[in-house]
């Protein structure tokens, strides 16, 4: 008969969100086995079991929140209209953001580093090479600095946006922020895309 198992993926999820509201709020040094293992109602021990030490605990956040990013973003369709398919990508890195805003803060407001690779080499990620694909098929034939440029200027815009929108910079409510969000990645977005 197999042994059962003492720590499940359940009890992960919770230690990386336990850990990620942490790191939002009080920054990655105030992150400790045992303040983890407390607020997430299990032992120091599992958290050790499960990822072996802190430090392993806190990368294991950062690569969390940009697998949940990217699964987010695979979810944003190819059709017949690629600007269309742009202004999606947009929502859904604001979707992401608004719904998992902890996830969101850790990837890129606390700089955690990435277990696999250097912060700069934050281009070559693959949540990255959605938006610089994205932007090739709106500008097909362009040549390749232009479109990198403008999926860097795209991302600065709407990372810019969402950030002010979580530090509850942006007036209004849910509505009137979305409008913002709607008009001001479409003003300026296009205006990127002309170089």
């Amino acid at each position: 008969m197999a042994r059962p198992r003492l720590h499940d993926d359940a009890l992960r999820t919770r230690l990386l969100e336990v850990t990620s509201r942490v790191i939002s709020s009080d920054g990655e040094a105030a992150v400790t086995v045992r303040k983890v293992a407390a607020e997430a109602a299990t032992s120091a021990s599992a958290v050790y079991a499960l990822f072996g030490s802190r430090e392993a605990l806190v990368a294991a956040v950062s690569e969390e929140g940009f697998r949940r990013f990217a699964e987010h973003l695979a979810g944003v369709g190819h059709g017949a209209d690629p600007a269309a398919d742009l202004r999606d990508l947009g929502r859904a890195y604001r979707g992401f953001a608004l719904a998992d805003p902890h996830f969101y803060r850790v990837m890129f407001d606390r700089g955690v580093a990435l277990a696999d690779g250097d912060p700069a080499d934050a281009v070559e990620r693959p949540t990255f090479r959605v938006l610089h694909d994205a932007v090739g098929r709106v500008l097909p034939g362009a040549p390749a600095e232009h479109v990198l440029s403008a999926a860097v200027g795209l991302w600065g815009l709407v990372h810019g946006l969402v950030s002010l929108e979580l530090a509850g910079l942006l007036p209004g409510d849910e509505r009137a922020r979305a409008a913002a969000f709607e008009r001001a990645s479409g003003t300026v977005g296009a205006a990127l895309l002309r170089g």
